[in-house]
Formats: structure tokens, C-alpha cells, sequence
């Protein structure tokens, strides 16, 4: 779709767009006073339930990200002529990132209820759901935007390689639990998040999203071929691998850089010291945008 510009504005475009996005948020709300069991008026504004603000504006940026994406990828004579494949797209888009969240809350990290320690002020579970939440919303763009499905086989490896992402998320969150009971004797990091380090989420949530990017980025250099089941998961697996590994290594260089004599680890963990773990949170963001820079664009 074209640019829109003060000479080259399209008013109905910019309405469809808001009503849609409107419409979403509007659900969403609905939903989340749903699961609140009272308004979030009152959960926010009276309770001064941040962790709640917190999960709600993350589910409003992704919903407007989403469509947001969407409009700008299809063009208002397609939506015009192809209404119902749009709102297909659109829902197809907010299942992907709703199984997604589903798997990460009762299967990544399944010992810890994330829902019910949000509603009990706890910003640390706030910052885990949030960034899995975002991160699950890169992926499902960058999946469209690799496969730009227009068929059921397309579909089906659009469904396959989010499943099989969703497995990196959880060995890369395993590996994260698994080196922290190594550094702190044994502890569970699914444990502390009930703590309320805020730091520690802080930490999580960066290094979910900083993975979701580069994962974006591995999506944007593989190559795809259509109906090449295999040749296609496979081209995928190797890029996202490569580019996990990149993250990794120039995190590690680029926080050395940044803090040479800080132990970031006893700063985040038990010292719960925001700023050491937002810089980790932008290094982590920074390096996963700076390879979607360099391999898909």
C-alpha cells in the first residue's frame, strides 16, 4: 500500500483502520474485565494496580501493532474487494498470538500463575507476560511476512513454524532457568518471579522481546519456497538458530562494554537494581532490532 501523506491522504483508509482498531480495543477491555472480575476503572484507578496497567496497555500497543501492520500490508482495494479475507487475517493474526501466550503461561513457565500474580500488584509477572505477549506479536508479523499465506498449505507451514519457534522460546527460557539455579544455588527462577523482583522481570521480559527480534530477523533471511514443507521449516531452523546465537554473543560483548565492572547477575537477582536491568532490557532490544536491520530490511 502507498504512503499516506498530507498530499496524498486517504480519509476512508485512516477511518477503517480506527474503527477497526477501536472495535479491538473496545473487546479487549471487555475481556479484561472479564478476567478481573471488575472494572478496570476501578482496578486501576482505585486499587492503583500497576502490574495490571502494566499486562493492559501491553494487550492494547500488541492489538494496535497488529492491525496496524496489517493495513499496511494490504491495501484498502483488496480489503474493499476481499472484506471477509481481512477479518480472517486479522483473527488468524490474534489466535496465533493468543496460543502463543496460552503455551508460554501453561507450558514455558508453567509452576508460576501469572494471571493471578498480576492481580495480586505483582509488576515482576506484569513485565514476564508483557514481553512474551510482544514478543509473540514480532513473531506472528515476521511469519506473515515470510509466508504471506494465501492458501491452507501455506497455512500449515505458517502453523508448523510457529509452533516450532515456540520451541525456541522454551529451550532459551529453560536455559535462562537453568543458569540462574546454577548462580544463585539452586533457586527457581519461576519461583522468584512470585517475589516481585521487578528487576528480574525487567531482565525476562527484555530478553524475550531481544529474542523475538532476532528470530523476526532469521525469518526475514530465510528463504521460502512454496509448499516446501520441509525445505522451508529446515532454512527456517537454521536462520533463527544463527541469528539466537548473534543475539547472544553481542549481548555478552555489548554489556561488558557498557558495565565492565558491574556483576549484572548479583545487581538483577538480589539487589533488585532497575536500572542495571533496563540496560540489560535495551542491549538485549537493541541488538535484536540492530540484526532485522542488517538481514531482513
Amino acid at each position: 500500500m502507498s504512503a499516506l501523506s498530507l498530499a496524498n491522504i486517504n480519509f476512508l483508509a485512516i477511518l477503517v483502520s480506527f474503527v477497526v482498531v477501536c472495535a479491538a480495543v473496545i473487546t479487549l477491555r471487555r475481556f479484561t474485565e472479564w478476567r478481573a472480575k471488575q472494572t478496570l476503572s476501578d482496578e486501576l484507578a482505585q486499587r492503583d494496580n500497576f502490574a495490571l496497567g502494566i499486562s493492559y496497555a501491553s494487550q492494547v500497543a500488541v492489538v494496535c501493532i497488529s492491525i496496524a501492520f496489517l493495513f499496511e500490508e494490504i491495501s484498502l482495494h483488496t480489503a474493499q474487494q476481499r472484506p471477509l479475507r481481512v477479518i480472517l487475517l486479522i483473527g488468524l493474526f490474534f489466535t496465533f498470538i493468543f496460543i502463543g501466550q496460552l503455551i508460554h503461561r501453561k507450558w514455558i513457565l508453567h509452576r508460576f500463575n501469572e494471571e493471578h500474580a498480576i492481580l495480586k500488584q505483582n509488576i515482576c509477572a506484569a513485565m514476564v507476560d508483557s514481553g512474551m505477549l510482544l514478543a509473540n506479536c514480532i513473531i506472528v508479523l515476521g511469519l506473515y511476512r515470510w509466508v504471506h499465506p494465501q492458501g491452507v498449505s501455506n497455512l500449515l507451514i505458517v502453523t508448523l513454524a510457529f509452533f516450532l519457534l515456540q520451541g525456541i522460546f522454551a529451550l532459551d527460557s529453560k536455559l535462562r532457568e537453568s543458569r540462574f539455579a546454577r548462580f544463585n544455588q539452586g533457586a527457581s527462577l519461576q519461583d522468584n518471579f512470585n517475589f516481585a523482583n521487578t528487576s528480574i522481570g525487567i531482565r525476562y521480559a527484555g530478553k524475550t522481546i531481544g529474542l523475538a527480534l532476532a528470530l523476526y530477523a532469521g525469518l526475514g533471511s530465510a528463504p521460502y519456497v512454496d509448499a516446501k514443507l520441509v525445505d522451508n521449516l529446515f532454512a527456517l531452523l537454521s536462520h533463527c538458530s544463527a541469528m539466537w546465537l548473534i543475539l547472544y554473543s553481542g549481548t555478552f560483548i555489548l554489556k561488558h562494554l557498557s558495565l565492565p565492572k558491574v556483576d549484572i547477575g548479583l545487581e538483577v537477582d538480589h539487589q533488585d537494581n532497575i536500572g542495571v536491568a533496563c540496560l540489560e532490557f535495551a542491549v538485549f532490544c537493541a541488538i535484536g532490532y540492530l540484526l532485522i536491520s542488517m538481514f531482513s530490511l
